[in-house]
C-alpha cells in the first residue's frame, strides 16, 4: 500500500530539512528577475539555472512534494504535468504572448504549493493538475523570454527540463523516504515555510 493513500505525507524533520538546507545553501539565491538577462551556454548552463533561483527551485521542489503527499496517480502526473506547461509557457514566452505579471505568478506558485501542502490539501486529479500546470505557464514564460538570446536554445532548455525533473524527484524523496507516523507536523512545517518565501518574493515582486 502506498504510504500516502490515506494519510498526509509523513517524514523525520531533521534529515530532510538538513537536505534541503544544504541543497539552498549550497546552490540558490536569492530570487531575482527572471526577464531579459540573456544567456551563454547550452545544456550545462540550463540544467544549472534551476538551482540559482530559489523561488523556482521551492516550486518544483514543492511539486514533488504535494505529489508524493497525493499519492497515486498524482505522485507520477505532477511531476509530467509540470515540465510539459512549462515548456509551453516557454514558447508563449518566446513569442511575447501577453500574460499577467509573471514574477507575481512564479511567486504565487511557491505561496500557493507551500500552503497546498502546509494546509494538507487533499485535490482530485483535475484540480491539482490545474493548479500545477498554470504555474508551470509562469516558470516557463520567464525562461522562453530569455531563450532568443541564448547560444544553444535547445540544449539549454533540455538542461532546465532535466534539472526540473530531478527538483521533482527531490521532492518526492523527502515525501516517500521519510514516510513515518510522526512526520506529519515536520511536512506541513515545511509547507509553512515556503509558503513564507512565497509570501516574500509575492512582496518582492509587487513592490517592483
Amino acid at each position: 500500500m502506498h504510504p500516502f493513500r490515506n494519510t498526509a505525507c509523513r517524514f523525520r524533520s531533521t534529515p530532510t530539512c538538513a537536505l534541503l538546507g544544504i541543497t539552498i545553501l549550497t546552490f540558490a539565491s536569492p530570487a531575482t528577475a527572471h526577464m531579459g538577462t540573456g544567456l551563454s551556454g547550452g545544456f550545462a548552463y540550463g540544467f544549472r539555472h534551476p538551482f540559482t533561483g530559489l523561488d523556482h527551485l521551492l516550486a518544483m521542489v514543492s511539486v514533488g512534494l504535494w505529489g508524493a503527499f497525493l499519492g497515486p496517480p498524482l505522485i507520477y502526473v505532477l511531476p509530467v504535468v509540470f515540465p510539459i506547461a512549462m515548456v509551453a509557457g516557454a514558447v508563449l514566452g518566446m513569442l511575447s504572448a501577453p500574460l499577467p505579471p509573471v514574477e507575481i505568478g512564479i511567486a504565487l506558485s511557491v505561496l500557493m504549493l507551500g500552503a497546498c501542502i502546509a494546509f494538507a490539501l487533499k485535490a482530485p486529479i483535475w484540480a491539482a493538475s490545474l493548479v500545477v500546470g498554470l504555474f508551470a505557464l509562469f516558470h516557463g514564460y520567464a525562461h522562453g523570454r530569455e531563450l532568443p538570446s541564448a547560444a544553444d536554445p535547445f540544449g539549454y532548455s533540455a538542461g532546465f527540463v532535466f534539472a526540473t525533473g530531478l527538483l521533482h524527484v527531490l521532492g518526492i524523496g523527502i515525501g516517500v523516504l521519510n514516510a513515518r507516523p510522526s512526520g506529519r507536523v515536520a511536512t506541513r512545517g515545511l509547507g509553512g515555510f515556503i509558503a513564507a518565501f512565497g509570501i516574500w518574493f509575492l512582496y518582492r515582486a509587487v513592490g517592483t
